[in-house]
């Protein structure tokens, strides 16, 4: 197969998936909602390295939305998407519609259990069911060696990984470190929702997590983030917290822990971000 090939039909991808495998050939998947940018472009470049074949999904899953939530907003750019893709080493775009994704009969949803339930998972209610429901089912359709995912949604990445272990899946999830625009602002889809006013006063998150990066303890780094977040007009806290890496448990803000993941989501205007922080304190 040469070029790039676009896929509609949840069949089709699996038949062209059971060619190459049996050819011996491996396989690396980034599933993506579309709107891509170069934070997809560094997902799609590992995926390259590490296998033969390459197939990157674009599918809003309406599951993962929740009332009153984006889905109908949420950026869509069909033929940008495809051109953003023809310049990469791309083998398969897969481009399912509703009824491929879910069809009648399988409408069964994954729990993403307690740690589902907190942070994101709090703010938006059976989000990460959905999340997890549509790549369970992208994993079956796609059968992947590699799934790339994005270091920037890190409670969606731990779930993945978790859902992955607990099955006992043969697919190898590979975080990518988040990539920043020259401000420093994490890519995101959402970030082209925002004015030039709203991006300027976004560019605050990065720096509190810079901030936080010299503070001696988590205390001292929760501290840091919140008083330059509150100190930024326009902008609000949803939370702000620190977690253990391994467990995604909050930690209690006195801990004396040697590494956390500091986890934030703000409003800037209408638009919801997120991003988070690696910190390692000295002991």
């Amino acid at each position: 197969m040469s070029g790039l090939t676009i896929v509609t039909s949840s069949a089709q991808m699996s038949d062209i998936v059971a060619r190459w495998k049996s050819q011996g050939e491996s396989v690396a998947f980034v599933p993506t909602m579309g709107s891509l940018h170069e934070g997809h472009g560094a997902l799609i470049q590992r995926a390259t390295e590490l296998a033969d074949r390459v197939v990157v999904s674009i599918f809003v899953n309406p599951l993962q939305f929740g009332k009153g939530e984006d889905f109908d907003s949420y950026p869509r750019d069909r033929e940008a998407d495809e051109a953003f893709v023809r310049n990469s080493a791309v083998d398969v775009l897969f481009m399912p519609s509703v009824d491929e994704v879910y069809p009648s009969g399988q409408e069964t949803t994954v729990s993403a259990g307690p740690v589902g339930e907190r942070f994101e998972g709090a703010s938006r209610p059976g989000h990460f069911d959905g999340v997890l429901t549509v790549v369970k089912r992208l994993f079956a359709i796609v059968s992947p060696d590699f799934a790339l995912f994005g270091r920037k949604d890190a409670q969606q990445l731990f779930l993945v990984e978790s859902m992955v272990r607990s099955e006992g899946s043969p697919i190898t999830i590979v975080p990518i470190d988040t990539v920043r625009a020259p401000d420093g602002l994490a890519l995101s889809s959402r970030n082209t929702n925002l004015s030039a006013d709203e991006r300027a006063r976004a560019r605050v998150i990065p720096e509190a997590l810079n901030e936080a990066e010299a503070t001696p303890t988590l205390s001292a780094a929760l501290a840091a983030v919140r008083q330059r977040l509150h100190a930024t007009p326009g902008v609000v806290i949803d939370y702000v917290a620190g977690v253990d890496p391994d467990t995604y448990r909050e930690l209690d803000e006195g801990s004396l822990a040697s590494e956390a993941t500091l986890i934030l989501a703000v409003r800037v205007g209408n638009t919801r971000l997120i991003d988070n922080r690696r910190l390692h304190f000295p002991q």
